[in-house]
């Protein structure tokens, strides 16, 4: 136990500094996906089998390909000129990976969306696209909070992914790992970085269910 906080005490400043870069990444990376995802849930419930199959591609592609895969096609896979820095890498290539995800549940919020509500709104003389920004869209991300909320705590536990790809991104996990070659307290360093992913998902668990119960739908 001793050893445990020596370790803490020692090196606090680098953990302090990993903990932050972390919940910058999750931050970027989930606004990313919230954007990415919901105009992709869009096209797969839109009225245009186009737009269903634009939808559909996108879906399969990020879900079906590993996010360490990713993560090296951004940042290995395009020429030197175009080639985006660490931080666009591993924001975009997480964020991207989880609209996958995000689009799916909101596609299952939208079609618990009464239909009469929908052809109401066009019967007034909405257009499709003011419709499920106005009325659809509001009340399926109420009642796909919960999901919502599981895939942010999946998205904090992948982004030591990104801490363990070659992009160099000091994150919690980067740190554990730097710390450990420095002084070889492998149990010591790793299970700081475990309490720090800990805080960061506990802390999001309880925003989702005060989210949930702020926005419940009454019944």
């Amino acid at each position: 136990m001793g050893e445990l906080w020596e370790v803490l005490q020692r090196h606090f400043p680098e953990f302090r500094t990993g903990f932050f870069v972390t919940c910058r990444l999750v931050v970027v990376s989930f606004a990313i996906a919230m954007v990415v995802g919901t105009f992709v849930a869009a096209f797969r419930v839109a009225p245009f089998k186009w737009l269903n199959r634009i939808g559909g591609v996108y879906v399969e592609t990020f879900r079906n390909i590993p996010l360490l895969v990713l993560i090296f096609i951004a940042f290995f896979g395009f020429p030197e000129a175009i080639t985006p820095g660490p931080w666009v890498a591993g924001s975009f290539s997480l964020g991207l990976y989880t609209a996958a995800y995000v689009a799916e549940a909101i596609r299952s919020g939208v079609f618990a969306v009464g239909k009469g509500q929908i052809e109401a709104s066009l019967s007034l003389g909405f257009t499709y696209p003011q419709t499920l920004r106005r009325i659809v869209l509001p009340q399926a991300v109420r009642t796909v909070i919960p999901p919502l909320g599981s895939l942010t705590i999946a998205m904090i536990k992948n982004s030591a992914v990104v801490g363990a790809s070659p992009l160099g991104i000091e994150d919690l996990l980067k740190t554990a790992r730097q710390i450990n070659s420095l002084t070889f307290q492998t149990h010591e360093a790793f299970f700081w970085s475990a309490v720090g992913y800990l805080i960061l998902t506990v802390a999001a668990t309880i925003a989702v269910r005060k989210l949930e119960t702020k926005l419940a739908i009454k019944r």
